[in-house]
């Protein structure tokens, strides 16, 4: 279980332009690779769309050994209905917090230290502000369940994460695979977890000769190598993805072209000038 390791969350983002300034010259990550795709994703990465999309993968450092988020974009949707499952990702950088004020990115102090901003499409990032840690910034994230205790069992004794820290007040528990990796935290909200239609996906990675009772989906990658890649629902229907980690290694190299790219697909992309000049919104997910 140890070999396991956490990898990245998966946001559905609807605006590349702005998303792109809030990890860049917000939060102060990189493009560590970006990649297009001319039909949907065969493990519905994407969501449950078949036309055109990208990924770009953003983080602080390597994939190997930093907690990343992928922001995939799906041509010709504007905006995601955002539910409650997603609570938040706490990253620790006074940069960030610097980089915010200075480009006069909304920030909330919401603790000692502690601010809140918020990602295009409504996605929580809270900022600490210390110093970045030399490993990675990325502490945790945060996600909704309507059964603490149900949701515990199934994250620690089916899949093998270490219960690190339980708060009864605050009804959260801190787990993790590894005591150096970004945990996940799990919150109990008393009621119903809305997913809304920008439901994201946690993603980790593990040995391939691990078994694994469901089908895996092979996902090729063009020009890259290719992934087997499990999708599982934890009891509130949250989407955890494992891939098989030495594949993924070869997959998740950087990219030292991945900016460029970013920035090419968006100027090539003339979606919202269309739209705009037609008098019409994108679509809505």
């Amino acid at each position: 279980m140890a070999l396991r390791r956490a990898l990245h969350f998966v946001f559905k983002v609807g605006d590349r332009g702005k998303t792109a300034t809030f990890y860049r010259d917000v939060l102060g990550m990189k493009i560590l690779r970006h990649e297009e795709f001319e039909e949907g994703c065969k493990a519905t990465c994407n969501g449950p769309y078949d036309g055109k999309w990208s990924k770009t993968m953003v983080g602080f450092g390597p994939e190997d050994d930093h907690f990343v988020a992928e922001l995939t974009y799906n041509y010709g949707v504007g905006e995601y209905h955002l539910g409650n499952d997603f609570l938040g990702l706490t990253l620790q950088s006074s940069q960030a917090v610097s980089n915010a004020k200075r480009v006069g990115w909304p920030l909330t102090e919401v603790g000692e230290g502690l601010y809140l901003a918020e990602a295009p499409g409504g996605y929580r990032f809270y900022l600490l502000d210390k110093e970045q840690p030399a490993n990675d910034p990325v502490q945790k994230v945060c996600l909704a369940v309507s059964d603490l205790q149900r949701s515990t069992h199934y994250w620690t004794a089916l899949l093998g994460m270490k219960l690190m820290e339980k708060n009864e007040e605050k009804k959260t528990v801190l787990m993790g695979f590894k005591d150096t990796q970004c945990k996940l935290e799990l919150h109990d909200v008393g009621g119903t977890v809305d997913h809304g239609t920008a439901f994201g996906r946690i993603a980790f990675s593990c040995p391939r000769e691990q078994k694994i009772l469901t089908p895996l989906v092979s996902l090729d990658t063009p020009g890259k190598a290719t992934v087997e890649v499990v999708i599982l629902a934890d009891p509130d229907g949250h989407e955890i993805c494992f891939v098989g980690d030495e594949a993924f290694r070869q997959l998740s190299m950087v990219d030292p072209k991945g900016n460029a790219l970013l920035d090419k697909a968006m100027a090539e992309d003339k979606s919202d000038e269309w739209f705009a000049k037609h008098n019409r919104q994108k679509a809505a997910a």
